[in-house]
C-alpha cells in the first residue's frame, strides 16, 4: 500500500499509465508481461499484478503459452486462483471465436493462412493430441469444426471408417485433418503418414476430397500438401 496518509495503492498510478500506453500504441507498445497485467487488472483489483505476471512469464514462457496453459497447471502457480484463470481464459476463447469467425466467412482455401493461425492457436498448445477436422461444403466453406478424437500426450487412436461416416452425416464434400504434436515439432511421423493414406483412400472412394492434413505445435506448422506427401 501507499505511504501513511496515502488514500490509494502506489500501484493505481502505476495501472492508469500501463493502460495510457496501451490507448496510444496498441499491444505492440507492450512486453508479454506488461500485457499480462492488464489482463489481471479486473482478476485482482486491490494487488498490484506486476510479480504475477513475470511470474507467469517466467513459468510457462511466453504470454501465448500463460493464456494457453491447462487450468492444472496454471492453478499450481502460487497466487493465481479462480479469478485469474478465468481471466486468461476468457482472453483466450475471445481470441479463438475471433479467429474462427475470420475462417468460417470466406472459403478455406481463399483464407489459407487464416485457417493455419487458427488450427496452431486451438491446438498447438494443448497438452495431449487432438485431431480436429473441418468438414467443408462444395465451396469450401467450413460447415463444422469438430475435435473427433483425443489421446495422451502423443497419440491420438484414429478410424478411417469414423471420419468418413462424419463426413458423410453432414453432407460435406471436401475435409482439411488437423492435429497436435505437443512436443512442439510438428514434423510428420511415420504413424501419422500412414493414417492419413488410409483416412484418403477410404474418403476418396466416396468422393470426400482430404485437401490438407495439417500438424501443429509450439514451433509451427507442418502442412502435408506442402511437404508433398499429400
Amino acid at each position: 500500500m501507499g505511504s501513511k496518509g496515502d488514500s490509494q495503492p502506489h500501484f493505481l498510478g502505476h495501472r492508469d499509465r500501463l493502460r495510457r500506453r496501451f490507448r496510444e500504441g496498441g499491444d505492440n507498445a507492450l512486453p508479454d508481461y506488461e500485457l499480462l497485467e492488464l489482463i489481471l487488472f479486473r482478476a485482482l483489483p486491490r494487488r498490484d499484478t506486476k510479480p504475477l505476471a513475470k511470474k507467469l512469464i517466467s513459468t510457462f514462457g511466453s504470454f501465448a503459452e500463460a493464456v494457453n496453459a491447462p487450468v492444472e497447471r496454471l492453478a499450481e502457480v502460487s497466487g493465481v486462483g479462480d479469478a485469474v484463470i478465468t481471466e486468461l481464459k476468457l482472453v483466450r476463447s475471445a481470441a479463438l471465436r475471433l479467429m474462427k469467425g475470420e475462417v468460417m466467412e470466406r472459403p478455406v482455401l481463399d483464407s489459407w493462412s487464416a485457417v493455419l493461425s487458427y488450427c496452431r492457436a486451438a491446438m498447438g498448445f494443448h497438452s495431449k493430441e487432438q485431431l480436429r477436422i473441418l468438414f467443408l461444403d462444395k465451396r469450401n466453406h467450413i460447415i463444422a469444426d469438430e475435435v473427433q478424437q483425443e489421446g495422451t500426450v502423443d497419440h491420438t487412436p484414429v478410424y478411417a471408417r469414423e471420419v468418413v461416416k462424419r463426413a458423410l452425416e453432414l453432407s460435406a464434400t471436401a475435409i482439411i485433418l488437423v492435429h497436435n504434436h505437443p512436443s512442439g515439432d510438428p514434423t510428420p511421423s511415420h504413424a501419422d503418414i500412414e493414417m492419413t493414406k488410409q483416412i484418403v483412400d477410404s474418403a476418396g472412394k466416396l468422393g470426400i476430397t482430404v485437401h490438407d492434413h495439417i500438424i501443429v505445435g509450439k514451433e509451427g506448422h507442418a502442412s502435408f500438401r506442402g511437404l508433398n506427401l499429400l
